[in-house]
């Protein structure tokens, strides 16, 4: 389906291209054409990826429930990535939807998904919270990676009933 949809933008765009260099419009209008059709070729290319199921690069939400991760290792050719499926918990209960993100590698974090994946397995659900990296001041755009965040996981705590 987003294969479809890809190429339904290409058509688009060799349309547009077409109008470009056979029309009489004027120059302007025809640069403007150009500017808007490339704008929305990588807005769609961008929707297209969240959509299409792939791990968002965003960062993850403040609390969520984590339910299962893959680890890729850093290799010569490969960085390496953490991939994570979590529900983030929205008014103290997890959302209904599950929601893949991708994580850069570090060992630190390696080897806290791997403490969390093995108490999932033996049945004990996991927490998790997330806190923005503490760095340099100054605004974000100024400081690459400062988007990082510090990932904590415990085991999720026991329901309280209320009394009767």
């Amino acid at each position: 389906m987003t294969l479809a949809i890809e190429i339904g933008a290409c058509l688009i765009a060799l349309l547009c291209a077409l109008a470009l260099l056979w029309s009489r419009w004027p120059l302007w209008t025809k640069a403007i054409l150009l500017v808007l059709v490339t704008v929305f070729y990588f807005f769609a290319h961008e929707e297209i990826s969240q959509i299409a199921g792939w791990p968002s690069t965003e960062p993850l939400p403040e609390r969520f429930v984590l339910l299962a991760t893959v680890i890729e290792e850093p290799s010569a050719k490969n960085p390496g990535a953490l991939y994570v499926w979590v529900n983030a918990i929205e008014d103290g209960h997890p959302v209904a939807q599950p929601q893949a993100f991708r994580l850069p590698y570090t060992k630190d974090l390696h080897a806290l998904l791997n403490e969390g994946m093995k108490k999932i397995r033996q049945g004990v659900s996991q927490i998790g919270t997330t806190e923005p990296k503490r760095g340099r001041k100054g605004p974000s755009w100024l400081r690459p990676g400062s988007d990082e965040q510090q990932i904590k996981i415990r085991d999720m705590p026991a329901p309280q009933l209320p009394e009767k």
